[in-house]
This record gives structure tokens, sequence and C-alpha cells, in this order.
């Protein structure tokens, strides 16, 4: 790297001025880091993430990914970090998915997924709730890993962008028309997300 002048992308992570002293309740952990599913729709994970711009400060990225395909399936980008953003991303997940009983949804313990009408919506669509244990990133290890890839590969890698609408044109073309279409991964034997996505229907309706 230093004879061909590459240099890795080093950046301090965010962190909120101040933490919460609002005790954690501790919740149900249903998947215990088992991120391991046979078909799609069986286990998904949502988190949050911090995108800053020049105008509009720090924006937030909601996303949920399916662990079967790694494929991001729900996606929304706000101003504000509240609970319409999760919600709002939930729905877009749901929209076009087949949900049954079985399926369980992972995320942390913020306000956000942890408030009644997040939780209310779940039970309305028979989805499960699990949790990460507090201060346990690896409980939703594949999200952190989507964030990560997304900050090097199409964040850091730019300027700061220069306001929200400028940030979330950028971050729609790498979340659907990049890392669902076309970054492959190792965890899923150098395929696509979509690739999987198709193989895995195509298999169900052969079967």
């Amino acid at each position: 790297m230093k004879e061909l002048d590459i240099h890795s992308v080093t950046v301090n992570k965010w962190k909120a001025a101040s933490a919460s002293k609002t005790k954690v309740e501790q919740r149900p952990n249903l998947l215990k880091q088992d991120f391991s599913t046979t078909g799609l729709n069986q286990k998904w994970t949502a988190d949050m993430t911090y995108i800053q711009t020049k105008r509009n400060g720090w924006c937030y990225l909601s996303t949920i990914m399916d662990l079967h395909s790694r494929r991001i399936i729900g996606y929304s980008f706000s101003k504000k970090m509240a609970t319409d953003l999760v919600i709002k991303t939930l729905e877009s997940a749901v929209k076009n998915r087949t949900i049954t009983g079985d399926l369980i949804i992972h995320t942390d313990l913020g306000s956000q997924y942890t408030s009644d009408d997040y939780n209310q919506r779940l039970t309305e669509l028979h989805i499960r709730h699990s949790y990460s244990r507090k201060g346990c990133p690896y409980d939703n290890a594949p999200m952190e890993s989507f964030h990560a890839s997304l900050k090097k590969e199409c964040v850091y890698p730019l300027p700061v962008f220069e306001d929200y609408e400028t940030a979330a044109a950028v971050l729609f073309e790498y979340v659907h028309a990049f890392y669902n279409r076309k970054r492959i991964h190792s965890s899923l034997g150098y395929q696509t997300p979509l690739q999987v996505e198709i193989a895995t229907l195509t298999s169900q309706m052969g079967a």
C-alpha cells in the first residue's frame, strides 16, 4: 500500500455529546447472536446511523436487513431521529414481503425501538421483537457491518454532504443500486443480496 500510495480510510466515530441518564430496561434477546437462517423473512435486523451535512447538521438513516440475503429491505432517511422514522422504515419493509408468525426483528434498546407505538405495530404484524443487550454491538453484528461498509464506501471518501437532499440522493444510490445489487459478500458465497434472494425464491417455487 505504501509503494502504491494507497491509504485506508480512518475516521473517528461520532459519539453523542451526553448520554442519557435514564435506566435502560433489559428486554428479551431472542437471537442471541444466532444470525443463521434457512430462508427469507425469518430474521430481520434494524438500526439507525448518523449522517452529517453542512446545512442541516446530523441526519438519520434507518434501515432493516433480511439476515438470509443481507438485503436492505426497509429504508428511511430523515432530519429527525423520531419514532416515526423507524415505523416508516418498518412499513417500507413489510410492503413487499410475506410476513409469517415466525418472523423476528432484532434492534437495540433505543427509545424509538422500545416505544409503545413501534411495538404495537409489530404486534399488529405478528412480528416478534428481539433486543440487543445494552452496550453489546455484537448482538447486531450484521447491521453494524452494513453501517461500517456504508461509511467507508459511501460517506467518508466524499466531502461532507452539502445538505439533506444531497445526502439522501447519494445514500439511495448506494443502498439500492450498489449494496443490494452489486456488492458481493463473502458470507453469501461471494454473491450479492439480490442474487441470493432470486435464488431463494426460485428454489421455493421449484419446491
